[in-house]
C-alpha cells in the first residue's frame, strides 16, 4: 500500500469511529436493554408444578406480584408514583411461556388484593382486576423465541365510577339512533 491508500484507510476507520461514538451516545441509557428485579439467585424460579414463583416485589411496586424470571423493561416502562399508588406502564420480560404467566397473575394478584374483573386466555391474553381507587389491566403476549412479555397498566378508577357486582345503572337516552337489530 502506499500512503495516500493507508492516509485515506486511516480517515475512513477514524471517520466510522467517530460516527460510530457520536451515535452511541445519543441513544437513550438502557434502550433496549431489561433490567433485572432484584432478587438475587439468579435464573428462573418455578414451583414443583413449573410456575413462576412470587419473590419480593420490585420495591416501588409492592402491590403486584413479580413473577421470579421476569426482568424490567425500562425502556418501554413509564411509572408515576411508588409503593400502592402508582400508576403508569409496567413492561417485564419474562422466560416463562405466556400461559404460564397468564396463570402466575391469575392465582398471585388476588393475593395481592386485587379482584378480577375479567380476563381472556388467547394469542394476546388480557386480565382486568380492581383494587381500591385502581385498575390494572395485563396484557400478555409470548416471544416468537420462547418466553413472554407482560404489559402492567395500572390507572386511576374514574369517580362514580359502578364496582363490579353491581347491577348497572338505566339504560342510556336514545338519542335518535336505532339499537334494534
Amino acid at each position: 500500500m502506499n500512503g495516500k491508500t493507508t492516509k485515506t484507510a486511516l480517515t475512513g476507520v477514524c471517520l466510522a469511529l467517530f460516527f460510530g461514538l457520536t451515535l452511541a451516545a445519543c441513544a437513550p441509557k438502557g434502550a433496549g436493554i431489561a433490567a433485572p428485579v432484584s432478587g438475587g439467585g439468579g435464573g428462573a424460579k418455578e414451583d414443583g408444578a413449573g410456575q413462576p414463583v412470587a419473590r419480593p416485589s420490585f420495591s416501588k411496586y409492592s402491590d403486584i406480584p413479580m413473577p421470579g424470571d421476569a426482568g424490567i423493561d425500562v425502556g418501554k416502562t413509564l411509572v408515576f408514583g411508588a409503593g400502592e399508588n402508582w400508576i403508569g406502564r409496567l413492561v417485564l420480560n419474562g422466560s416463562s411461556g405466556a400461559f404460564d404467566m397468564f396463570d402466575f397473575f391469575k392465582q398471585k394478584m388476588p393475593e395481592f388484593g386485587w379482584r378480577e374483573i375479567t380476563s381472556v386466555r388467547s394469542a394476546t391474553s388480557v386480565l382486568t382486576y380492581s383494587r381500591q381507587s385502581r385498575i390494572a389491566t395485563i396484557q400478555i403476549q409470548g416471544k416468537s423465541l420462547g418466553g413472554s412479555v407482560s404489559t402492567i397498566i395500572v390507572s386511576p378508577r374514574r369517580q362514580g365510577a359502578t364496582p363490579a357486582g353491581v347491577p348497572p345503572g338505566p339504560e342510556p337516552p336514545n338519542l335518535g339512533i336505532n339499537r334494534s337489530p
